[in-house]
């Protein structure tokens, strides 16, 4: 067993720092890899961070919990009467290509049946 020459760094964050970490990951449009990225932190250390804030470990000073999580918004009429039309397109060009995947097979089968019966006939 290999002995170790020095024991690891362990980093030890403040709770501003926590707090202004997760407050920047729950920004709409920024992930949470990129957030850790740009820290120089693991993603899984922000988001344990994250669930503390939420579970209310970790609170900003002041003692007052500021609700950073943003209520999403509910899709319109119109973005549902789209989303449904995208999925149905989607399922139609699955079958579509499904239908093309089989005629190839077949295509396929019938030139390797076309390749044996030419070789069996020159056996004749």
């Amino acid at each position: 067993m290999p002995k170790t020459i020095k024991s690891r760094k362990t980093w030890s964050y403040s709770t501003d720092f926590k707090v202004k970490a997760v407050e920047l990951s729950c920004q709409e449009g920024l992930q949470v890899k990129q957030v850790a990225e740009g820290l120089d932190i693991h993603p899984l250390m922000l988001s344990r961070w994250r669930k503390e804030y939420r579970d209310g470990k970790i609170k900003p000073d002041g003692n007052k919990r500021v609700s950073v999580m943003k209520d999403k918004k509910t899709p319109t009429a119109q973005e549902l009467t789209e989303f449904e039309k995208l999925k149905k397109d989607n399922e139609r060009l699955r079958k579509e290509n499904d239908l093309l995947k089989k005629w190839q097979r077949y295509l396929a089968d019938q030139h390797q049946n076309d390749l044996d019966s030419s070789k069996s006939s020159e056996k004749n």
